[in-house]
């Protein structure tokens, strides 16, 4: 009989056990799934202001002497243009194009960067870049001692000066700068995974509960489950590791051809040409929804995919679901997702699902 798996916490668990939360495992993490209901605590999202638990995810910094080209050849970024206060959606590759995670790099300063990774492959990560570094720039892993509260909403921005006490309105989408929180250290950065204007929050790890509790202080603001964070980042199109994205399928499958535009070579480059399947988007008609796993068949019954993501979308109120297609199938518009108990009829649509996010809005 395998032994129990022993669980990681956060410095938020406590409080989300002593608060009603629903827990289960996640990445290898103790993690609230949701509190009040995934539906009640989506459509608080859309509305007005969430804060989720996300200290499960993985932190490193990169600094000193030649940190910048080093990172360059490991990552699909081009650091050459990511200038201090500014973070860049990516990833990190296998020799043979493979998604090894999906990253944002923080720019700190000149050769000076935080790297914000997936929770479940911290450890892989943190590895495979301190392998493939140059000798000079100093590699850590701080993840154990930071924590990462994500303030999402088109309330978020009202709630994050009311808390904080300083003006926010000046930091533009995909930028980042320092600021304090009980006299320490605190870093905000405006990015999002909800589709929604959106805060993230890194802190020393013995500072998230104070902050929590200002956060959660405020009556527009709920506490949120990944629950809810999935079938809000589905909506939008967002992908999940290990769920859409591994290390079978590269980045140019995915969708995300147009982030490979850097011309200095990285680890995997030479393989990004090769697409031998397509992740596309699909609409469900009513409240039923396709399932991780589930095969997909083409019109004349052929199996030619499977789902990664499927959810039941509550801003929509229809079916949503993610699916990889063989190469040569993907033109399709009409799929039928082989389920249990009956097959969905399911249509090729386009990306995002839901076009009426917040996220990047202006608010100065």
């Amino acid at each position: 009989m395998d032994a129990p798996e022993t669980l990681r916490t956060t410095p938020l668990t406590a409080w989300h056990r002593e608060n009603g939360a629903k827990m289960a495992s996640f990445a290898g993490f103790d993690m609230p799934i949701q509190y009040a209901g995934i539906l009640a605590e989506h459509n608080h999202t859309r509305s007005k202001a969430a804060v989720f638990d996300i200290s499960h995810m993985g932190e490193f910094l990169l600094s000193g002497a030649g940190a910048r080209d080093g990172l360059n050849a490991l990552v699909t970024q081009d650091l050459n243009t990511l200038a201090p206060g500014k973070c860049r959606y990516g990833f990190l590759l296998n020799d043979k194009g493979g998604i090894l995670d999906d990253l944002i790099i923080y720019c700190l300063a000149p050769d000076e960067y935080m790297l914000v990774v997936n929770g479940a492959c911290e450890e892989k990560d943190f590895s495979w870049i301190a392998g493939h570094l140059p000798a000079g720039p100093a590699l850590q892993n701080i993840s154990s001692a930071t924590a990462k509260i994500d303030l999402q909403g088109p309330l978020a921005l009202d709630v994050l000066e009311k808390v904080l006490g300083t003006s926010w309105k000046h930091l533009k989408y995909f930028n980042h700068e320092p600021a304090q929180w009980n006299g320490g250290p605190l870093r905000v950065s405006r990015t999002g995974y909800t589709g929604e204007l959106g805060y993230e929050l890194y802190l020393p790890s013995e500072q998230a509960l104070s902050l929590w509790l200002a956060l959660v202080a405020d009556d527009r603001v709920q506490p949120v489950g990944l629950g809810a964070r999935d079938t809000l980042r589905l909506e939008c199109g967002y992908l999940l590791y290990g769920q859409d994205l591994d290390e079978a399928h590269n980045p140019a499958e995915a969708g995300y051809g147009f982030l490979l535009t850097k011309e200095a070579d990285f680890i995997g480059k030479s393989s990004l040409s090769t697409l031998r399947q397509h992740l596309v988007p699909l609409s469900i008609e009513g409240r039923r929804s396709a399932r991780h796993n589930d095969k997909l068949l083409d019109a004349q019954g052929r199996h030619v995919g499977i789902v990664t993501s499927g959810s039941f979308s509550p801003t929509l109120g229809h079916g949503i679901a993610l699916a990889w297609i063989d190469a040569g199938h993907e033109t399709g518009t009409d799929f039928l997702v082989e389920g249990a108990r009956t097959n969905l009829p399911a249509k090729r649509v386009e990306l995002p699902f839901f076009k009426e996010g917040t996220a990047r809005k202006k608010v100065d």
